[in-house]
């Protein structure tokens, strides 16, 4: 794995600069028909998950009053996992990225949705809509891409911390909200000057997280538990279960849509004066699906289809389904690699990506001479495509 810019043969060589222009006039085509088909039966959808996910909920937090007795421990536990994963994935995400606000309806809302995970809706929004989605997959850019403390591509420079990168990963899949509160705080880089870690607008910031987490906690370990009596330490330990097969979930699932083989990484410089043609190439090169059945679309938050997801972040998640044929068939068209495959495939290639990355480089990546300082009279093009033809 190289950024694409550093490839010795380009997956885009063969397009044109008009190629890519026209590839995304095709891309709004689709885009623009099912803006103008949305209608009643996709608000009928989104209501069905949301009351679908709080009946879930409610039904397996009751059965957990009686958690003393092992089957219903089990029984509401699964159940539990299952409503928070919705509840994160094919509600929440989708509903926080603006998805449905077309509905007008107060109650269904990116700005006025919160859901049940330890970062503010407010936070994920700037850091997910704004940041991952305008800069996908460049390196230095993306925090989702490595999550700011792992290595993800060959050109970066390794260091022995990165002998840790494993662990590191596997900690934060298994306490993934609060990594994503973390790093939606850019805790890192706030922490490193005394200057970023007086300032008013992260004390603001941090006040909100902290305030999120005391919720969440005092919901699932102390209120929730405290009505099952007797059962109070089973509905305890049934909660923290269920938060971490939600966060294990969910982590799988971003995992596969940006690490497996396949996907390419860009460097920073490249996306300067990128076109929307462009764009929507680098969602394509930087996304993977997942294929597998309608239940698994649907418990991945549609994210299955991450490709679909990147290219049209705001359209609603049950027409993804409809639209990647179009897709795919544009990759086709523009001789472009489609990266999908089955959930244990997907998973078990992004996490051989991160263990391999974590060593120092093999091969011929190993023999890289050094970067150089770029001669400022001799810089290489600007954008990720290729260079165009100079005039004579």
């Amino acid at each position: 794995m190289t950024t694409l810019q550093r490839k010795k043969d380009s997956p885009i060589a063969h397009l044109t600069p008009e190629d890519i222009e026209q590839l995304g006039i095709e891309l709004d085509a689709i885009r623009d028909e099912v803006i103008a088909s949305r209608g009643e039966n996709d608000a009928k959808y989104i209501r069905r998950m949301i009351a679908i996910q709080r009946r879930l909920e409610l039904g397996s937090r009751v059965v957990l009053l009686f958690s003393i007795f092992p089957p219903a421990w089990l029984v509401g536990t699964a159940g539990l996992s299952v409503a928070k994963i919705l509840d994160n994935m094919e509600v929440g995400h989708n509903i926080l990225h603006g998805q449905w606000d077309w509905m007008r309806d107060p109650k269904i809302h990116s700005s006025t949705w919160e859901w049940d995970s330890a970062t503010p809706a407010e936070q994920w929004k700037h850091s997910h809509n704004e940041l991952h989605h305008t800069y996908t997959n460049v390196v230095g850019k993306d925090n989702d891409l490595g999550y700011g403390i792992m290595r993800v591509d060959e050109d970066q420079p390794w260091t022995p911390a990165y002998l840790g990168q494993p662990f590191y990963n596997f900690v934060n899949a298994v306490f993934f909200e609060y990594g994503i509160a973390a790093y939606d705080l850019e805790l890192g880089r706030n922490l490193k000057s005394k200057k970023r870690r007086r300032s008013p607008e992260f004390k603001a910031r941090l006040k909100q997280v902290r305030r999120k987490i005391g919720k969440q906690m005092l919901k699932d370990y102390v209120v929730h538990p405290a009505l099952s009596g007797p059962s109070f330490l089973h509905t305890m330990a049934a909660n923290f279960t269920a938060n971490i097969i939600r966060n294990l979930w969910t982590h799988s699932v971003i995992m596969c849509g940006h690490f497996p083989n396949g996907v390419e990484t860009f460097e920073r410089m490249s996306i300067e004066g990128e076109t929307r043609g462009e764009w929507y190439l680098r969602q394509m090169l930087g996304s993977a699906n997942i294929s597998g059945s309608k239940l698994l679309h649907i418990m991945t938050g549609n994210l299955s289809h991450q490709i679909e997801h990147h290219l049209f972040p705001d359209l609603p998640s049950n027409r993804y389904q409809e639209i990647a044929p179009k897709v795919r068939a544009l990759f086709e068209k523009y001789d472009l690699k489609y990266v999908t495959g089955p959930m244990p495939k997907q998973v078990a290639s992004a996490w051989a990506k991160i263990i391999r990355l974590s060593l120092p480089n093999r091969g011929p990546a190993s023999v890289r001479p050094p970067r150089k300082k770029l001669d400022p009279e001799n810089l290489p093009a600007p954008r990720w495509q290729r260079a165009q033809p100079k005039a004579s």
